[in-house]
């Protein structure tokens, strides 16, 4: 499967922009034999724009944003996924992603569950235990939002629910780069699966983005790779390395879930 994802600066607080430059990457990567394209997290309103502007630009899944996003899809056949703050029926906020495939159907709604830092933990609701795995083209999707990918637990409930791609777009910034050149790399091999990471570049107030976005394989390759500009990465998954890769390194087979029981404990206070 042909796969891409969209590095980008953020626009902030423009709607109607970026979903005009969706339009235009989604026709790229379908032109160039993509099925899916991932976009960074919030990439419809951009990520760091306060409470205030996240609730006031905050949409339903089924809103005028995803309708349009949906015609999109439609018009280039690609699959896109697109993060955006979303108004859940009891009026909470959460930062969420979103699945539409290439006939305009909504596939997939998925929340965050960590939120990281006050500028997150001031926007938005902290997302309950929902971890969808859904089928698409005959690969098993999971969903993790940026910080949901540096918890193993969160990959690793994913692999073990049989996921073979997770897709997670981010907003991660200066000084992290080590989770984009080196986690989610580890997250993909320790977890025999592919995982697509798409990052934004450039910066936002003051944040400065990191770039890095990558389409990682189950040995560990690096297979698609950004730099630090605005870039549309496009790569293709290959089910016979994910089997070469699951026959070589052992990990389901050898692991010994009775030694883990622990890890849903309360770190003891220092």
């Amino acid at each position: 499967m042909r796969v891409a994802l969209y590095q980008c600066p953020p626009l902030p607080l423009d709607v109607s922009g970026n979903i005009q430059r969706l339009k235009v990457q989604a026709a790229n990567a379908a032109a160039q034999g993509a099925e899916l394209l991932v976009c960074p997290e919030m990439f419809l309103t951009g990520y760091n724009i306060g409470a205030e502007a996240a609730r006031s630009l905050a949409q339903s899944c089924d809103g005028p944003a995803a309708l349009e996003i949906a015609a999109i899809a439609r018009a280039s056949g690609i699959a896109i996924l697109y993060g955006y703050p979303e108004r859940s029926a009891d009026d909470h906020i959460y930062n969420a992603v979103q699945l539409i495939d290439a006939e305009g159907r909504h596939l997939c709604n998925y929340r965050k569950t960590h939120l990281y830092g006050e500028l997150d933990k001031s926007m938005f609701a902290v997302a309950e235990d929902h971890f969808p795995v859904i089928d698409f083209k005959g690969w098993k999707l999971g969903f993790l939002i940026c910080y949901d990918v540096e918890f193993p637990e969160n990959t690793r409930r994913l692999a073990l629910a049989g996921v073979d791609l997770m897709l997670v777009p981010t907003a991660n910034m200066a000084p992290y780069e080590f989770v984009a050149e080196v986690t989610v790399r580890a997250r993909a091999f320790e977890n025999q699966c592919y995982l697509i990471y798409a990052n934004y570049c450039g910066s936002e107030g003051d944040i400065h983005y990191c770039g890095l976005s990558s389409v990682c394989a189950p040995d560990g390759k690096q297979i698609g790779l950004a730099g630090d500009e605005e870039a549309l990465i496009v790569a293709t998954l290959d089910r016979q390395v994910m089997h070469d890769s699951r026959t070589i390194n052992t990990y389901f087979e050898d692991r010994r879930p009775t030694l883990y029981s622990g890890l849903s404990k309360d770190r003891p206070v220092r």
